[in-house]
């Protein structure tokens, strides 16, 4: 399972890195993901998409900083193209669409769109700013819309800074269970 063994290096190498303009790491954020969707006894595909979610970091060439230059890193869509390679279709398209679901929530909840991290808020507008009307519709129509935000919620929730956490070879027997 080479693709497990690169996943492991990646976090390891690259997951120290800030968060940008969070209290967390990027493997902090990505383990405390991963932990909302046990502790919701969430099925493999979705602990993998909660721990994967923000993979496409690592996987572009801007800085991480490039929101603060006005330039969307469009992660959500590296990280799909990699997992897709690799993991079931079901983790890529929830990893894909968490970034929709956040445009989709600003649209739709007064309260959520009050709640985000100026981070979060920052990329947001990078990420095309809430949904249209349109768009709310159509993102409603997907297969996969009520766990897409689920894992938008668990990606929101996943940013505690000092929280004691497994290492991430814990969720190991996850990604074998996911892999194509």
């Amino acid at each position: 399972m080479p693709i497990i063994k690169k996943i492991v290096e990646i976090f390891t190498e690259q997951g120290g890195s800030s968060y940008v303009g969070e209290p967390v790491t990027q493997l902090e954020h990505a383990i405390q993901a991963a932990l909302a969707a046990r502790r919701h006894q969430a099925r493999p595909e979705m602990v993998a998409a909660a721990l994967l979610h923000d993979i496409g970091h690592f996987l572009h060439h801007y800085s991480e900083d490039c929101a603060d230059f006005a330039i969307d890193s469009e992660h959500e869509k590296a990280g799909e193209a990699f997992l897709r390679e690799h993991f079931k279709e079901e983790v890529a398209e929830l990893v894909r669409h968490h970034v929709n679901a956040k445009r989709y929530l600003t649209a739709t909840n007064e309260k959520y769109a009050n709640n985000l991290t100026g981070a979060s808020f920052k990329s947001l507008q990078l990420q095309g700013g809430p949904m249209q009307p349109h768009e709310v519709e159509e993102f409603e129509a997907h297969p996969l819309f009520q766990d897409i935000l689920l894992l938008r919620r668990w990606d929101e929730g996943a940013k505690i800074p000092n929280k004691t956490l497994p290492p991430i070879t814990d969720f190991l027997s996850e990604l074998k269970m996911v892999l194509r």
